[in-house]
């Protein structure tokens, strides 16, 4: 099974805080490959581990986050935020220490938070989430034998996502697939496809006076940058996501404008419509 630790990151400037939200089991098994549950510990602003109560390591994972990059803007010198950060990771068979780890200057890390997880606690949220379809773009193997990435849509109506969103998001992978290392390593890869249904067509644009309300709350202008593109609706990115097997997420927004973005581990996104966008998702 998958398991979730979706988390509360708070703080400004000399100010860090971490609080639990909740923890849930997602309806689909662990993509990942059993003999690969530890990364190099290189990149990554943060790192997890999940301990279990004997100390083994049985999972480490470097990633990035929103709150990583915000707290390095001039507002986090002023103000505090709260941003939504999720980790998953295989279920554990008992008890189990998350922690999360902090990168120093120097290289080496510090612990942030620690969180106990119980897989048999009953307050373990198992009730699914709603469900999404799932389009296989481009199929090689087994989950668990190759890298998954998960595509998802977001500002596509119901009739996009049945007529618009398939050949955008075929248009992105083959685009990824021209460039190496993707090119000579596709038959490694799993792209999968999410399209949840957006009442309006588009994202929401602050800057020109566009407001949308989508499924996973995309949005230009993040951190005042009128091509940043991100969201901070985590907790709805992961629940549709839930319903796809992955280790990567790049959101496709149903846009024209110039933009995307993204964050080491946790997501890319790019406007589909662009005249950049197939440079834009492989960069």
């Amino acid at each position: 099974g998958t398991m979730r630790v979706d988390y509360f990151h708070t703080g400004g400037k000399g100010v860090d805080v971490f609080a639990l939200d909740r923890v849930s089991v997602e309806p689909l098994p662990w993509p990942g490959h059993p003999a690969r549950a530890l990364d190099s510990g290189e990149p990554g602003t943060y790192r997890f581990e999940v301990r279990d109560t004997g100390g083994r390591l049985l999972h480490a994972r470097g990633f990035a986050s929103i709150f990583g990059e915000w707290v390095t803007t001039a507002e986090a010198a002023e103000a505090h935020r709260t941003f939504h950060e999720s980790l998953r990771f295989p279920m554990p068979d008992g008890p189990v220490e998350v922690t999360v780890l902090r990168r120093r200057e120097d290289q080496s890390f510090e612990t942030a938070w620690q969180t106990r997880v119980d897989p048999a606690d009953p307050l373990v949220v198992r009730a699914t989430p709603p469900r999404q379809e799932l389009l296989a773009i481009e199929r090689s193997g087994e989950p668990a034998d190759k890298v998954d990435l998960l595509l998802v849509g977001d500002g596509y109506t119901s009739a996009e996502c049945a007529a618009k969103f398939g050949p955008d998001a075929r248009r992105m992978a083959d685009a990824l697939f021209r460039h190496e290392p993707f090119a000579s390593r596709r038959s490694d890869f799993n792209v999968w496809g999410l399209c949840p249904p957006s009442q309006a067509s588009g994202i929401s644009r602050p800057s020109n006076g566009t407001q949308r309300r989508t499924p996973v709350g995309a949005t230009y202008d993040a951190f005042g940058s009128e091509r940043y593109v991100l969201t901070f609706d985590n907790r709805d990115l992961r629940d549709v996501a839930a319903w796809a097997p992955y280790e990567f997420i790049a959101i496709l927004v149903n846009a024209a404008t110039y933009g995307g973005g993204g964050i080491y581990g946790t997501f890319a996104t790019v406007a589909v419509d662009s005249d950049w966008a197939d440079y834009l998702f492989v960069h």
